[in-house]
């Protein structure tokens, strides 16, 4: 059986490390990557990770992981407050989706503290910075073990 993940990554998440970094670290998504493809390793997980700023893109990838993925991680970025469509994708996917946000969304401006991405995700880790997407990818491991917890 596949232990393909897919690890998926939202708008102006490209600038991570130039961007904000009293807010997002200094990680950049290329350090973030390089971090989940070791770990993945150790996991014996198989990675499909990306980044887009265009909504439909990321619509596309979660349309592709159906059937090929056995897990899900998004940060959905500024799209989890916006995106119905995103949701209505996620929905249509089987496997496990964890949700992801480097800060903490919730001691940000309030309209950060709704995510519709959250009505799907089966766990939603924020305010790690880049460790949160490993948290997400071991907690994804998990969840695809027999009899897993």
């Amino acid at each position: 059986m596949s232990r393909l993940v897919y690890v998926l990554n939202g708008p102006n998440l490209n600038l991570l490390g130039k961007r904000q970094p009293e807010i997002y670290g200094r990680e950049t998504l290329a350090d973030i990557e390089k971090a989940c493809r070791l770990l993945a390793g150790e996991l014996k997980l198989d990675l499909e990770f990306h980044q887009s700023n265009r909504e439909y893109e990321i619509i596309d990838w979660i349309h592709e992981a159906r059937g090929r993925a056995v897990g899900l991680i998004i940060n959905p970025a500024a799209f989890t407050h916006t995106s119905v469509a995103i949701l209505d994708a996620l929905n249509a996917y089987d496997g496990p989706v964890i949700e992801v946000h480097l800060s903490n969304v919730h001691k940000r401006e309030a309209f950060r503290h709704h995510s519709y991405v959250s009505l799907r995700a089966d766990g939603v880790i924020a305010g790690f910075g880049g460790q949160g997407y490993e948290l997400a990818l071991r907690r994804i491991a998990r969840l695809i073990e027999p009899k897993a917890a």
